[in-house]
């Protein structure tokens, strides 16, 4: 059988498949309260009676100031975790593990989601004054308050908490977002961080807050459950984070206890110049499986049933993600089963769409 429909287990929790949905943002929250709606609902559980192994939240923010713009969902109180708690149980009865996204946005926050505007959100029009790690705007976007060592440890506890909520909402897997130009990636990247104290200037120092929320978060997350981290292996521009230090610091994430590091790359600087094609960040995942020695997830313009197995059968990683053919397709797993000859009783159908199995 295709190892695309492998179980993986990471830890005491054992995926269904090795086919995962990415995060990725929705901006359907128009109470501005953090809380899911129905359509988290219904756009995660498709996924879920769609066939993908791990079905990830878009990026819930462990503050109200961490979030991307005034829609987006959050982690930071009881009640979004409740409203959480159903889509959970939800994934769960379809076969499917549930992940969510811990994250803050920094610089990058209060911003108008897509189709609303572009820029900040002015405090007018229900934005806010945004953080980051140093006085120094993402292209277009308001100049953030630089943290003080006291704002950061209160992050490091907003991220513990959010844990903790999502364990109470029933979630197997969390994921501390370290990508795409966030808060924490804004910190790994000289570009964004100019800081002159322990967070900044060296390495060590740049990697310092991440390290610090994965050791924080490992300790009240369960222990048989995993922990991922996403990180962007790129900033594409130079003087930027860059595909040898993304190895060295995802070496030192295993040793703190993350199970999986999901491999992406690029948001931090609107300079940057990608180089898309199919599979174009695979290389990547591949280079710090090799070298890291810690299990990875590939994604970025992965969309081919044939082409997902093969990043598989050349050890490029141990899962794939995807996000965009994901949006178009829900059933992707159930179409790839299809394409690759995958008896019909090893598909992940649910027993409602167990027809589609049929070969006629």
């Amino acid at each position: 059988m295709p190892s695309l429909f492998d179980p993986i287990t990471l830890r005491g929790h054992t995926v269904r498949n090795r086919i995962w949905l990415a995060p990725m943002c929705q901006y359907a929250v128009e109470a501005r309260d953090g809380i899911p709606t129905d359509w988290h609902l219904v756009h995660l559980g498709a996924r879920a009676t769609g066939g993908f192994g791990l079905v990830m939240t878009e990026a819930a923010a462990v503050t109200a100031e961490g979030r991307i713009s005034p829609q987006d969902v959050g982690i930071w109180t009881d009640e979004q975790a409740a409203a959480w708690s159903r889509i959970v149980d939800f994934l769960h009865a379809h076969g499917a593990a549930a992940g969510t996204q811990l994250a803050h946005a920094g610089r990058k926050a209060s911003e108008f989601s897509p189709w609303r505007g572009e820029g900040s959100v002015p405090e007018a029009d229900g934005g806010w004054v945004t953080s980051g790690p140093s006085a120094v705007a993402y292209q277009g976007l308001a100049v953030p308050h630089e943290l003080n060592v006291e704002e950061i440890g209160e992050i490091v506890d907003a991220f513990v908490a959010a844990a903790r909520r999502a364990e109470s909402a029933g979630f197997d897997v969390v994921e501390i977002h370290g990508a795409h130009g966030y808060l924490l990636h804004q910190f790994l990247s000289p570009l964004a961080n100019l800081r002159t104290d322990a967070y900044g200037g060296s390495f060590e120092n740049r990697v310092r807050l991440l390290l610090e929320v994965v050791d924080a978060v490992r300790v009240v997350w369960p222990e048989d459950k995993p922990l991922l981290v996403r990180l962007s292996a790129t900033d594409w521009v130079e003087g930027g984070w860059t595909a040898e230090e993304t190895v060295e610091v995802s070496a030192l994430l295993a040793a703190h206890g993350v199970d999986l590091v999901d491999v992406s790359s690029g948001g931090l600087d609107a300079r940057q110049q990608i180089s898309v094609g199919p599979g174009y960040q695979v290389p990547f995942a591949r280079d710090v499986r090799a070298k890291a020695e810690v299990a990875t997830g590939a994604v970025g313009l992965i969309t081919d049933p044939a082409q997902a197995q093969g990043i598989l059968d050349d050890g490029d990683a141990d899962v794939v993600l995807l996000a965009r053919a994901a949006l178009r397709e829900p059933a992707w797993p159930l179409r790839a089963a299809h394409e690759l000859g995958v008896p019909a009783k090893e598909a992940p159908y649910p027993p409602n769409y167990a027809r589609g199995a049929w070969r006629s």
